[in-house]
């Protein structure tokens, strides 16, 4: 009864692979002095059963890290916020980027995606042991981002609205939003590639021995904030001139009087010089205008620029500790400690420094104040998700967060960039707003409600949204992901 135990089990089974109980033969061979070997001869032998109770030395099996809800719950929030205010800022301009200093809503959209960029760095790097491999990854991953990022707004595409294409290459736009996330996710992941083996393997007692030990990374972080501080306010900036094309019939040209450095302003800071000499220029399409605004206030000026793209990077590396906590701290409170105490000085220092005019918050320089800013709300925000998600598992009411996240490139594009909307309104019937978006847009919502700013509102929030929510949920039912 035993033996047929052990066999049904697998133990040590005297069936050769034919299923025939024949003697299993041992081989003893004897090596010659020459090298030789030779077979001496064949022992019957009869494999000696193994007892159960006897030890027996399992496999290492690894088992399958729990994947932390949050983050993609965080980075869906950051698409969907990006979807209403890109669909509905214009009717609210309260919600659109604000014109200069201060932070809006909109304003908050690219420090999140630089935020959970870094997050995912500390965790997609940990599963590459290989530098090279991991290298290779990096850069491979950036060149996309850059391509994608020239095709969607270099102004290649006109969507959603207008349904030609096509762009001039004398103005084509070289710096946008995937551009910056290339540049920050290539720096801040090859940072953290070549400092592995120049960080102790475990963390010392203290709350602060998480910094560090990743000291490299805030090192590089720290260049970056000294290139664009010594830049931004050592630069000198002399007069410049544009042509206004938008007021009045016939373009004008301005002069725009400045020389001077250290300056803050919209018409004579370094940030703006430096891209209206590196050619990076685009159309000022962030914020209302007064009525009562200067002329020069519609000169070009790229939002993504060069130099505010380089002190982005302290978002990145803000976030990549984050990260480095969410791996080396297994407790929930004490990641929570971290985390929430790091997002209040964060805040703290944002505050002091925008309200005694020191460096005021302001997304267009991406100053040092809108850094600490935005990063201390997504550290705040992050910490409640966490909260409520994976420490509570109330994952149901986010659920949709989380397939768009999981998502997060396709639904941009699609969604945020206005591809398949401008994919629908391309058949149209007699006229280009005669599409089935606009009759959606128009005779749901804004007629209902008799008003264009609550029906646009509306659409956004209740079928927009919803619509690439079920859309995410599928594909993730499907096994379906954009990735890159």
């Amino acid at each position: 009864m035993d033996e047929t135990k052990r066999m049904e089990e697998g133990l040590n089974s005297p069936f050769n692979e034919d299923g025939n109980k024949n003697d299993l033969k041992k081989q003893v061979t004897i090596k010659r002095s020459n090298g030789d070997s030779i077979v001496e001869h064949e022992k019957d032998t009869m494999a000696k059963p193994v007892a159960l109770d006897e030890s027996v030395e399992q496999p290492l099996v690894k088992k399958k890290t729990k994947r932390v809800a949050t983050l993609d719950a965080f980075r869906g929030l950051t698409i969907v916020l990006m979807i209403l205010v890109d669909d509905a800022g214009e009717a609210y301009p309260r919600i659109d980027h604000s014109p200069w200093n201060g932070c809006t809503l909109a304003d908050f959209v690219m420090p999140f995606f630089l935020f959970i960029v870094g997050v995912a760095i500390a965790l997609a790097l940990k599963r590459i042991p290989k530098k090279r491999d991991a290298v290779k990854k990096i850069i491979l991953r950036t060149l996309k981002l850059l391509f994608w990022g020239i095709i969607l707004q270099g102004g290649y595409s006109h969507a959603p609205n207008d349904l030609d294409y096509g762009v001039n290459m004398k103005f084509i736009r070289w710096f946008g939003i995937l551009q910056r996330i290339a540049l920050v996710y290539c720096v801040v992941a090859l940072t953290e590639t070549f400092t592995t083996k120049l960080r102790p393997t475990t963390l010392g007692s203290g709350h602060l021995s998480i910094f560090t030990a990743y000291k490299w990374q805030w090192l590089g972080g720290f260049v970056a904030f000294l290139i664009y501080m010594i830049t931004t306010f050592t630069l000198y900036v002399p007069d410049w001139s544009f042509v206004d094309r938008v007021n009045g019939d016939e373009p004008k040209r301005y002069t725009v009087i400045c020389g001077m450095r250290g300056h803050l302003g919209p018409a004579c800071n370094a940030v703006g010089h430096v891209d209206r000499q590196a050619c990076t220029l685009n159309s000022p399409a962030d914020g209302p205008f007064r009525e009562d605004a200067p002329s020069w206030c519609r000169a070009p000026f790229e939002p993504e620029g060069l130099l505010s793209s380089i002190s982005a990077i302290l978002s990145g590396t803000i976030g990549i500790h984050y990260g480095h906590v969410l791996i080396h701290f297994k407790g929930h409170s004490e990641r929570l400690k971290q985390w929430v105490s790091m997002g209040f000085v964060l805040l703290i220092i944002a505050i002091i420094l925008h309200f005694t005019d020191a460096i005021p918050i302001n997304k267009q320089l991406y100053s040092f104040s809108y850094v600490c800013f935005t990063a201390g709300v997504a550290g705040v925000v992050f910490s409640g998700f966490y909260i409520l998600i994976d420490v509570q598992g109330l994952r149901t009411p986010f659920l949709f967060l989380e397939w768009i996240g999981m998502n997060a490139m396709l639904v941009f594009v699609m969604a945020a960039q206005g591809i398949f909307a401008a994919f629908v309104n391309g058949w149209y019937y007699e006229d280009p707003h005669n599409s089935l978006v606009h009759w959606i847009q128009k005779h749901v919502f804004v007629n209902v409600w008799h008003s264009e700013r609550v029906g646009t509102i509306l659409y956004v929030i209740f079928a927009e949204i919803p619509f690439w929510s079920v859309v995410a949920g599928v594909l993730h039912k499907l096994g379906i992901y954009w990735k890159l």
